[in-house]
This record gives structure tokens, C-alpha cells and sequence, in this order.
């Protein structure tokens, strides 16, 4: 069903946690399936300079999360907000396409994370 590296990646994902002190986070949720995804950045000179996140959800899920983070950690937050779930996918290799949503959930997390900083600094 998964490919070695997805499920290499959910045995070891390299961005799960939290960052004490973190400058935004965005939280969102699927009703129909239950995935709950959990973003945080800590923003330096427009940059995310660490991003980290909490996921309950399946394999896809949490591998999205953290392909998600890899993609964007280092950019600006406009080069983030432009990462969509189709660079996720891509990032993942061969997903069912049943899992695609985790994704756009992902993305979703991000972009309302980068939104509640951007209320903050205004």
C-alpha cells in the first residue's frame, strides 16, 4: 500500500514535536476521517527558521506533515505559502489516492499558521 520511504519516514519523521515559544501555530481537522494536524514556526528575518508538528492521524498523514515541513523549512513565508499539497505528493512518491486529502490538510495547517503570525505582526 505505502512505498519504503513513506513508511521509512513515518517510523522516523525528522520534524515531529514542538517548538517551545513558537512565534505561530495553525491546528485543522478532517471530521470524516479524523485527522488532526498541528503546524508550528518559529519565523526569523521572514524566514521559517524551525517548524515542527503534531499529527493524530494515519501513515499518510503524518508523512504529509512532515514532507510538508521539510519543503518549507528555510523559506520565505511567501515561497511557503506557495508550496502546495501537490509538491507534498510529489515529495511522498506513490500515494493511494484515497490519502491525497492528508496533504491538502497539511498545507492548510501551514498556511493558517503563517496567517495567525502575519494577525501578530500587523
Amino acid at each position: 500500500m505505502y512505498t519504503e520511504q513513506v513508511t521509512e519516514r513515518f517510523k522516523k519523521p525528522r520534524f515531529m514535536g514542538e517548538i517551545q515559544e513558537a512565534d505561530s501555530t495553525g491546528e485543522v481537522g478532517n471530521v470524516r476521517c479524523g485527522d488532526i494536524m498541528r503546524v508550528s514556526i518559529k519565523v526569523k528575518d521572514d524566514r521559517i527558521a524551525d517548524i515542527k508538528f503534531k499529527t493524530y492521524g494515519c501513515v499518510a498523514a503524518i508523512v504529509s506533515s512532515d514532507y510538508l515541513c521539510e519543503l518549507v523549512k528555510g523559506k520565505t513565508l511567501e515561497e511557503a505559502e506557495n508550496v502546495t499539497s501537490k509538491d507534498v505528493i510529489e515529495r511522498m512518491g506513490e500515494v493511494p489516492a484515497i490519502k491525497t486529502h492528508c496533504s491538502v490538510l497539511a498545507q492548510d495547517a501551514l498556511r493558517k499558521a503563517i496567517k495567525d503570525y502575519r494577525k501578530k505582526c500587523d
